[in-house]
């Protein structure tokens, strides 16, 4: 059965993503385009094999946790030890430091695959790749050589662990301890939930990246600092040293994602548990955001990839199931006519058509803000600068689209099959209860539009919105000079300055210090300026395909014209309700529910 289509990858990385100007750049000079297309068929191979066969296995014998121990599906074991060999963890990273040092947008795309074939596995390889990284960004020396050349082989497992039972997201709130022991290591003690990938059976040791504070620190999220703290101590020679008193307490058992074990860990309850300080003390959140924007666009990307297994389930039913008849001119259906294939009904069309146009425009997004990734490591000076803010202000945006609008997607693939689709036979039952922790994950929808609102928009007096306008009008000029795209760059354009005027509209709240009324429908401007960036991405599709008159390429410009009939249009109806003068959300007392 197929989960992605190889074709549309490869014409999202070289003909919409230019993946060519970032091979030669001197960062990425070791590879070509043949190598990364091997790449990306032994990854498509691996998933065919190792992780596709599973999805529904993992779900049906999810993780298990029994006397302090998770014990998970035994088909992890060759699947972490395979992309140990493979080189996926440090995928990304510098050669120096043991990585294959690929672009990002290669990274995410063979991630995405994966994610696709087994949204239960990546994320104990993400994880993992994510706290290497981290250490090897902001930690010692002796940090770096003790623990990130096992993380790199998935012999030894990475976690963050930020969330506490009293506080969820509200990081300022956190209280577990970090008591200083006066040889530079520290007694870390507290309470760490939602924690994942955080045990079993085929890791020797975990290695969690834990948020905590110094006695005396400040209050609020200038007092945290991070450290490392091994679930077992690491001897000099390398070899795994004593219990480090890293109990996990319990498993929280999931709707979905059941083979991708999240636990609740308790630290210095049975024993001591000593951490190593990374970094400075007081600067462990600004160190952790950088795991946390790295997290986010991988969640986004996982939502794609559960998004398009989905849709090429629900697509394969369509093809295969007979039901009904089409209507003739006369309006009435002829029964003595064979039934007619669903894909062949308008409705069912638009449903798959609306997948479609979510999914590859999700996966789109993705890749344009790795895009910007690659360039910021290869760019020095203002360019650096300007590639750094474009990722700032597209994050939010990458982790919220394709987890709300791709939760969406799942809903409708599931609707394609009718009642099949709420049986335990099919597959689609699954996914939708798989991609709905998505919006939750790494700060919820709410959190990331608070993000794009009260922060990317405003940073440094909108330098970021700026440089993104300016992105869009690129692409609109382009699309402008063809005239069969020209409607289309014109309603981008049009939709752009709905935000404008939202902005215009809710500003002077800000500047009076009127934060809540700002603020108070930072979800609904999520949504609209979600909607225009992937309209963004659709034309820039629309762009790369015209003139090309294979079937693939006419497909893309068909979802394109669905996308700005069926998507677009929501955007005035998005504006007039931000703009709407009601404080009907603020003024509504706890009272009256």
């Amino acid at each position: 059965m197929q989960y992605y289509d190889p074709k549309t990858l490869s014409f999202l990385l070289s003909d919409v993503h230019q993946l060519q100007e970032l091979l030669n750049a001197e960062r990425y000079a070791a590879y070509d385009q043949q190598s990364i297309d091997l790449l990306l068929d032994a990854v498509k191979d691996f998933s065919d094999t190792s992780l596709f066969p599973f999805v529904k296995e993992m779900d049906e014998k999810p993780s298990v946790f029994k006397e302090g121990r998770v014990t998970i599906h035994e088909q992890f074991g060759p699947i972490l030890k395979k992309a140990g060999e493979m080189g996926l963890i440090g995928a990304f990273m510098d050669e120096k430091d043991n990585g294959l040092q690929l672009p990002m947008m290669v990274f995410n795309a063979l991630y995405f695959i994966m994610e696709a074939a087994n949204n239960h596995v990546t994320g104990y390889l993400g994880l993992t790749a994510g706290s290497a990284n981290l250490i090897l960004t902001y930690g010692s020396e002796e940090l770096k050589q003790k623990y990130v050349p096992n993380m790199l082989e998935m012999r030894w497992s990475g976690t963050m662990c930020l969330t506490e039972p009293h506080a969820g997201s509200s990081l300022s709130d956190i209280t577990s301890s970090a008591i200083p022991k006066g040889d530079d290591t520290y007694a870390i003690k507290g309470q760490k939930i939602f924690i994942s990938a955080s045990d079993h059976q085929f890791s020797d040791n975990f290695i969690h990246l834990v948020l905590a504070r110094v006695k005396g620190a400040p209050a609020g999220t200038k007092g945290i600092s991070l450290f490392v703290v091994p679930q077992y101590h690491v001897n000099d020679d390398g070899s795994i040293g004593e219990y480090n008193h890293v109990d996990v307490v319990g498993e929280f058992e999931k709707l979905g994602q059941r083979g991708y074990c999240t636990n609740h860990l308790a630290f210095g309850d049975s024993g001591e548990s000593v951490g190593y300080l990374v970094g400075q003390e007081n600067k462990g959140l600004s160190y952790m955001f950088q795991m946390m924007n790295e997290a986010r666009i991988a969640t986004g990307r996982m939502g794609t990839g559960i998004a398009s297994a989905a849709y090429y389930a629900s697509l394969q039913y369509a093809k295969e199931r007979p039901q009904g008849r089409k209507l003739q001119s006369t309006g009435q259906k002829d029964p003595s006519e064979e039934q007619t294939l669903i894909i062949n009904h308008p409705d069912v069309k638009r449903m798959l058509l609306h997948q479609k146009a979510i999914v590859e425009g999700s996966l789109s997004l993705i890749l344009q803000c790795s895009y910007y990734v690659d360039k910021s490591l290869t760019e020095e000076g203002d360019e650096k600068n300007t590639y750094h803010l474009l990722c700032e202000i597209l994050n939010p945006i990458a982790k919220t689209y394709p987890s709300e609008a791709g939760k969406e997607a799942v809903d409708t693939g599931l609707q394609v099959l009718g009642g099949y689709g709420y049986m335990m036979d099919f597959i689609l039952q699954q996914y939708l209860r798989d991609i709905r922790i998505i919006s939750i994950y790494e700060g919820t929808t709410g959190i990331q539009s608070l993000d794009l609102l009260g922060r990317k928009v405003t940073m440094m007096d909108g330098a970021a919105l700026k440089l993104l306008a300016k992105e869009m009008e690129t692409t609109i000029a382009e699309a402008m000079d063809k005239e069969e795209l020209k409607q289309y760059a014109i309603t981008l354009g049009e939709n752009a300055k709905l935000i404008e005027m939202c902005l215009r509209n809710l500003m002077p709240y800000a500047k009076q210090g009127n934060h809540e009324r700002y603020l108070a429908d930072a979800t609904i401007f999520m949504d609209l300026f979600s909607t225009v960036v992937i309209g963004w991405q659709w034309l820039k599709i629309g762009v790369a395909a015209l003139g090309q008159n294979e079937v693939f390429m006419q497909s893309k410009l068909h979802t394109l014209e669905y996308f700005y009939k069926y998507e677009m249009s929501r955007c005035k109806g998005l504006q007039k309700t931000i703009c709407d003068d009601s404080e009907v959300t603020i003024k509504m007392g706890v009272e009256m529910y």
